[in-house]
């Protein structure tokens, strides 16, 4: 597996593990906002999620089908009834807390978003693109990225999934590439429960005033 440094994150402590120990606290927090269309020509943005953790699950063409698994996985951890509802209800379900989290309050919830990487598809040929995608999966919302923006912001391990962790603010902290074998699902996991557990502290605070929008 490989594992990239964010160059554009605060290290945290939860994931220092998953990152390989990689310290990057002397670089300026921020706040990002992904944004791009689905295959059903709706627009989305990250910041809409703010509150809550944003896992994007990305690849090229050839990890397109490990990555759709993963991101299947990850969803159905965070909403198991997932596992049995129909297909029109599936993205729908409720998430569960982590441990520790208080009943009274509703949990931050895991938006856990694939992302189809495209940047070969030649502008007269999205339309054909996004009609596949519909044909495909035409339920859940796949992201579709044909300006590159994945792999210039965060990088990207081509013939692999990649996963991109946004915090209850919107900021990055980390990215994980490559297959994720029991373990390595069950820390990302860990990480992610550790992102919302944090966010008990600082979810109705402000920005930090240092923070920055990256669009």
């Amino acid at each position: 597996m490989n594992i990239l440094p964010l160059r554009v994150a605060v290290a945290l402590s939860a994931l220092l593990p998953l990152l390989g120990g990689a310290a990057i606290a002397d670089m300026p927090e921020r706040v990002v906002n992904i944004a791009m269309e689905d295959q059903f020509k709706n627009r989305h943005e990250t910041l809409r999620y703010r509150g809550d953790v944003v896992v994007l699950v990305y690849a090229e063409r050839k990890g397109a089908e490990a990555a759709l698994e993963l991101g299947r996985k990850l969803h159905v951890r965070f909403h198991p009834t997932a596992s049995q509802a129909s297909a029109t209800e599936w993205s729908r379900q409720p998430v569960v807390g982590p441990a520790g989290w208080p009943a009274s309050i509703a949990p931050p919830d895991v938006h856990v978003i694939p992302v189809a990487c495209l940047p070969e598809v030649p502008k007269a040929l999205e339309a054909v693109a996004k009609s596949r995608f519909r044909k495909d999966s035409p339920f859940v919302s796949v992201w579709l990225d044909f300006e590159d923006r994945m792999r210039q912001q965060f990088g990207i391990v081509p013939e692999e999934p990649n996963v991109v962790l946004l915090d209850t603010r919107g900021c990055p902290q980390g990215v994980v590439s490559g297959h994720l074998d029991e373990i390595r699902f069950g820390e990302v996991v860990t990480a992610i429960d550790q992102l919302r557990l944090r966010s008990l502290q600082d979810r109705t605070a402000a920005v930090p005033a240092g923070a920055a929008v990256v669009r």
